[in-house]
C-alpha cells in the first residue's frame, strides 16, 4: 500500500509540476532542494509514473555513496508499501538488488560510469537523475560529461535532472545547455548557532593527522549538548578513525553511541536511519550524513569542523585524502540537520571569527585528485585527452599528464593515449588502474583468489588495529569475524570472479562503487570518509629523472608485462608474505623501497619513507609500499602499510624504472661519472667512469656553470673589464655588439667557450679557462667593428694631466674616477659611445671630492666651494681661481714649477 500520506508531506512535491514542464520542453532541468525535502525519495517515483497517473518510466538514481543509494532505495520502497528489489531496487559495488518489475533503480555514480562505458546508449533508460551534483565528486562530473554525449549523439530523448541540495546551480545549469533551474522550498526551522571553540589551541590538521585534544574537545562538547538540549545528537568529525576515538570518550553517556560511515554494517546504517526507538542517541557520522541521508529525530548537531579532500604531491608522488577545514557551505549544510523536524542547535567546534576565513565551497575533486582513473575512464569512451568532455572544471594539465604516464607505464593505452584491450579490462575491473595492473599481472603469477586477496586488501585499507605488515593483515582478515573482514570476504569473491570470467564486463551485482571512476587513491584509510580512499598512489609511472647526462637502457615508461591471463599462475610454493609482497609491489612499483638503516628506505621514486618504532618491518631488506602519507614539513613519508619483498621481486615489478648506462652529472661541486644499475632513486650498483662520453661530460660542466655561476672560470680584472665594456655597448649600441649576461652566455655556450669546454673534464680545468680571451670570440670580427672596441668603449681615457685613466663601466654611465687637477682646463665633460662619462673628482689624497656629469657647469658653480674647503687642507696643490687658464698636474704646486 502507497503511504501516501507521508509523500504528501514532502515538501518538494509543489516543484514537480514544474520538474516534469522543464523536462517535456528541454529534457534536461536542475533541481535544487533542500535536504529533507523530498528530492531523492519523491522526484524518482513521480518521474518513474509510481505515483499519481504518468506514464511509466525507468529511472536511475545515481548516488555519490553506497550508503545513501541504498537508504534511499529503501526509503522509497517503504513509500511504496514494497521492500527493495521491487518495483524500486538498488545496485552498488557487491550488491544488486534488483527484480524483474524494478522501474527505479539508485546506482552509484561509479556503478553508472561503467555501464555507460558498456552501453553507452543506455537501452531501456529514461531518465537518469545525478543527486547531490553540487559536491563535485569526480565520478558524478564524469558521469555528467558522459551522459551529454549521449544525449548530443544517439540518444535525444535521454532526459537528464541535476538534483542539488544547494542553490549554487548556475554552473550545471550552464553545462546542461542553460537547463531551466526548478527549485523547492524546504521546511527548516530555526537553528541556534552555539560557539564552542576549545579552551586551549589546538594542533591544524595535516596530512590524516587530527589533533587528539579537539577530539576529547568535540567529545565533551557532545557530553554539554546533551545536558542542555533535548533529542539526538548528529556529530560531524572527519573520518572514521575519529569516529571511533570520539566513540570511545563518550564511553558511559546516557545514550546510544552509534557511527555513520561507509565501513559501518547494513544493520547499523539501517538502524540509524530507521530514527529512534524511544532511547536518545548519538550519531557520529562523516560528511556522508550533510545531504546524503536524513537522520530522524536530530535536534542538535556537533561540528567538528573538518572534514577529508583527496590532495597529491606530485612531487613526491603520494596522494591521498588529507584532513582540511571544512568550507562555509558544509557548515550551513551540517547545521541544517537539526532544524529538519523542529528548532535546533548547532555547536561550532571553532571560533566565530575563524569562520569569515573559511573556503566558501569544498574544492572539486578534479582539481586536487589523482586522475589516473578519470583518465582511463575518458579513454576508453574515446577522449583521451578529456578535451571535450562537457565538465564544469577542466582536468589540470599537470595532474593529466602525471595520469596517462601512469597508464602507460601500466599497459592501459598505447603511445597516443588510445586505450588498449588491457586497459578496457581493466576499467572494467571497478578498481583504481594500478590495483587493476596488480589483480591482472598478479593473478598470472599466483592465481586469481591469491592476487584477489591482496587486492581487496589494498581496496579498502585495513583498520589500524591490524597493523602495518600487510601479509599479516591478510591472515587477520581470512580468519576474522569482523565487519571489515566481512567486506574484504565479499571483494575477494568478487575479484575472483571477474579476472576467472575474464573480466569481460560488470555483472550484476559487480559494479563499482563509489571510487570506481574517481581520481580517488586505491585504498580506504581508516579515518576516511565513507566510499572515499586514503591509500596513497605515485603521481607518475616514469622514472625519476637522472639529469640530463644520463643514458638508458630501459626507458621510465615501458611497458610492463601483458601476458596476465586469466589467472593461469597457481602460486603455489610461494608463502603469503611472497604473494603479498609481489601484487602490493605490482600495484606500486615507485613505492618499493630499499632499507637505508634505521628503520628508514628509500623509494624508488626518490621519495624517504620511514617506519615506526615498533614496526617489526624495520629489519627488511626490501619493501613495497601499500600506504604512506607525509606530514606536513617532513622529509620522509610516513609508512602505514607495507610488506616485505626481496631483490628479486623488487626488479620484477618495478622493471620497466630499472635504468642502466653511464650518468655523468655535476654533483658537490665537480663532475661525477659513474656506471650505474639503478631502479629509479634506488641505485643497485655503481662503479666509476674512467672514460665517460665527452658530450656527458660536456653537459655535466654546463650544468655546473648553470648552478654556480661563471665564476668557476678564470676571471682577471681585465677580463670582468672586458665584460663590462660589451655589456654597456649592448645596451648603449646595440647590435652587432654582443648580450654578455649569464643567461645569453649560458645559452650558447658553443659561441665562446670552445675549443676549451669540450676539453675540459672536471671544474679545476674550468678555473683554467682565460674567460677574457673567450669573451673575445663574440666580438663582431665579420663585420668588422670589433676593431672600434677601444674608440667606442675604451679601456682607459687620456686626461689634460696627461694620465690614462682606467673608465669604470659597471653602472648605469661609465665612471671616470680622476684627481681634480688633472682636469684643469677640460671644459666639456668626456664621452663613451655618445654617453657622457660620470666624472668622480678626487682630493690631491684620492678621496671623493664632487661628483658630476657636466664639467661645465661645475667650473662655473660647484669649483668655489670645492676650493674653499680644500685648500686649506692641501695647501702644496694648486687651487686656481680660474681652472681653465692653469695647466693640468698630478704632482704639487712645487713640482709643477720645477717642471
Amino acid at each position: 500500500m502507497i503511504r501516501t500520506e507521508a509523500l504528501d508531506r514532502l515538501p518538494v512535491r509543489t516543484a514537480v509540476p514544474a520538474l516534469e514542464r522543464a523536462l517535456d520542453d528541454r529534457g534536461v532541468a536542475v533541481l535544487c532542494a533542500p535536504p529533507g525535502t523530498g528530492k531523492t525519495t519523491l522526484v524518482p517515483l513521480v518521474l518513474a509514473g509510481l505515483t499519481g497517473d504518468g506514464p511509466v518510466r525507468r529511472v536511475v538514481v545515481a548516488e555519490p555513496r553506497r550508503i545513501a543509494a541504498r537508504a534511499a532505495a529503501r526509503r522509497m520502497a517503504w513509500l511504496l508499501g514494497e521492500r527493495p528489489g521491487g518495483r524500486v531496487g538498488f545496485t552498488v559495488r557487491g550488491e544488486r538488488v534488483v527484480g524483474p518489475d524494478t522501474v527505479v533503480e539508485v546506482v552509484t555514480t561509479g556503478v553508472l560510469l561503467q555501464r555507460l562505458q558498456r552501453d553507452q546508449e543506455l537501452a531501456g533508460v529514461d531518465v537518469v537523475i545525478i543527486d547531490e551534483c553540487h559536491e563535485r565528486h569526480l565520478d558524478a562530473d564524469t558521469v555528467a560529461a558522459f551522459l551529454l554525449d549521449v544525449r548530443e549523439a544517439i540518444r535525444p530523448d535521454l532526459r537528464l535532472v541535476a538534483a542539488s541540495a544547494t542553490t549554487d546551480a548556475e554552473g550545471w545549469a550552464r553545462l546542461l545547455g542553460d537547463a531551466p533551474v526548478v527549485e523547492a522550498e524546504g521546511v527548516s526551522y530555526p537553528v541556534e548557532v552555539v560557539w564552542a571553540p576549545p579552551a586551549r589551541p589546538v594542533k591544524p590538521p595535516h596530512g590524516m593527522r587530527v589533533d587528539p585534544a579537539l577530539l576529547t574537545h568535540v567529545a565533551a562538547t557532545v557530553r554539554r549538548a546533551l545536558t542542555e538540549r533535548d533529542g539526538d545528537v548528529l556529530c560531524f568529525l572527519p573520518g572514521v578513525g575519529e569516529i571511533a576515538r570520539v566513540a570511545g570518550l563518550l564511553a558511559g553517556v546516557d545514550a546510544e553511541v552509534l557511527q555513520v560511515h561507509g565501513r559501518a554494517p547494513a544493520a547499523v546504517q539501517d538502524a540509524v536511519l530507521a530514527g529512534s526507538s524511544g532511547v536518545r542517541r548519538v550519531v557520529l557520522a562523516t560528511s556522508v550524513a550533510e545531504s546524503s541521508l536524513t537522520v530522524p529525530g536530530v535536534r542538535v548537531v556537533v561540528d567538528s569542523g573538518l572534514a577529508r579532500e583527496p590532495r597529491t604531491d606530485h612531487a613526491r608522488g603520494l596522494s591521498a585524502l588529507t584532513t582540511v577545514r571544512a568550507s562555509q557551505a558544509a557548515g550551513r549544510q551540517r547545521a541544517g540537520r537539526a532544524g529538519r523536524e523542529a528548532p535546533g542547535a548547532v555547536y561550532r567546534c571553532w571560533d566565530r571569527a575563524e569562520d569569515g576565513r573559511l573556503a566558501r565551497f569544498p574544492a572539486p575533486e578534479i582539481k586536487v585528485a589523482d586522475l589516473a582513473a578519470f583518465a582511463l575512464q575518458a579513454a576508453c569512451w574515446g577522449d583521451p585527452e578529456a578535451s571535450s568532455l562537457a565538465l564544469l572544471d577542466p582536468p589540470p594539465a599537470g595532474a593529466m599528464a602525471a595520469a596517462r604516464e601512469v597508464l602507460g607505464a601500466i599497459g592501459a593505452v598505447d603511445a597516443a593515449g588510445r586505450v588498449t584491450d588491457r586497459g578496457v579490462r581493466m576499467s572494467r575491473l571497478g578498481l583504481h588502474p594500478r590495483l587493476a595492473r596488480a589483480l591482472l599481472d598478479g593473478a598470472a603469477e599466483v592465481g586469481a583468489r591469491r592476487a584477489a586477496e591482496v587486492v581487496a586488501l589494498l581496496s579498502e585499507e585495513p583498520p589500524r588495529e591490524y597493523g602495518d605488515d600487510l601479509a599479516a593483515a591478510l591472515r587477520t582478515a581470512r580468519r576474522g569475524q569482523d565487519g571489515y573482514a566481512g567486506r574484504w570476504k565479499q571483494e575477494v569473491r568478487r575479484l575472483s570472479n571477474q579476472v576467472d570470467g575474464g573480466g569481460s564486463g560488470f555483472g550484476p551485482g559487480s559494479g563499482s562503487g563509489s571510487g570506481s571512476g574517481s581520481g580517488k587513491s586505491p585504498g580506504t584509510g581508516a579515518g576516511a570518509a565513507p566510499g572515499t580512499s586514503t591509500s596513497t598512489s605515485t603521481g607518475s609511472g616514469a622514472a625519476p629523472g637522472t639529469g640530463a647526462g644520463s643514458r638508458s637502457g630501459s626507458g621510465a615508461g615501458a611497458a610492463p608485462s601483458t601476458s596476465a591471463g586469466t589467472g593461469t599462475g597457481s602460486g603455489e610454493g610461494r608463502s603469503d608474505d611472497a604473494v603479498v609482497g609481489l601484487v602490493a609491489a605490482l600495484a606500486f612499483p615507485e613505492r618499493v623501497a630499499r632499507a637505508r638503516g634505521e628503520g628508514a628506505f628509500l623509494m624508488v621514486s626518490g621519495t624517504g619513507a620511514e617506519l615506526g618504532d615498533s614496526s617489526r618491518l624495520r629489519s627488511a631488506p626490501w619493501l613495497a609500499v601499500a600506504v604512506a602519507d607525509r606530514p606536513a614539513h617532513a622529509a620522509s613519508a610516513r609508512v602505514r602499510l607495507a610488506a616485505v619483498i626481496d631483490e628479486g621481486t623488487a626488479l620484477l615489478a618495478a622493471g620497466q624504472l630499472r635504468v642502466r648506462g653511464e650518468e655523468v652529472r655535476w654533483a658537490d661541486g665537480d663532475v661525477v661519472a659513474r656506471s650505474v644499475d639503478r631502479v629509479g632513486a634506488v641505485e643497485l650498483a655503481v662503479r666509476p667512469l674512467k672514460q665517460p662520453d665527452p658530450e656527458l661530460v660536456r653537459g655535466a660542466l654546463l650544468e655546473g656553470l648553470k648552478r654556480e655561476g661563471l665564476g668557476l672560470l678564470r676571471w682577471s680584472r681585465d677580463s670582468e673589464q672586458l665584460r663590462l665594456r660589451l655589456a654597456f655597448l649592448h645596451r648603449v649600441v646595440g647590435a652587432p655588439w654582443p648580450d654578455v649576461s649569464d643567461g645569453a652566455l649560458l645559452a650558447d655556450p658553443g659561441a665562446w667557450l670552445e675549443p676549451e669546454l669540450s676539453r675540459a673534464r672536471r671544474r679545476a680545468d674550468l678555473g683554467r679557462i682565460n674567460a677574457g680571451q673567450a669573451l673575445r670570440r663574440l666580438l663582431p670580427w665579420a663585420t668588422g667593428e670589433a676593431v672600434r672596441l677601444d674608440e667606442l668603449a675604451p679601456e682607459r681615457i687620456e686626461v689634460p694631466s696627461g694620465s690614462r685613466i682606467r673608465i669604470e663601466y659597471g653602472g648605469e654611465q661609465p665612471v671616470l674616477a680622476v684627481k681634480l687637477q688633472e682636469l684643469f682646463g677640460l671644459a666639456e665633460t668626456p664621452r663613451v659611445a655618445g654617453v657622457p662619462v660620470l666624472v668622480h673628482l678626487l682630493s690631491p689624497a684620492g678621496r671623493p671630492a664632487a661628483v658630476t656629469a657636466d664639467l661645465a657647469s661645475f667650473w662655473q658653480d660647484g669649483y668655489k666651494a670645492v676650493r674653499a674647503e680644500l685648500r686649506g687642507r692641501y695647501p702644496k696643490h694648486p687651487w686656481p681661481e680660474d681652472p681653465a687658464t692653469v695647466q693640468a698636474t698630478r704632482y704639487t704646486s712645487a713640482r709643477l714649477k720645477r717642471s
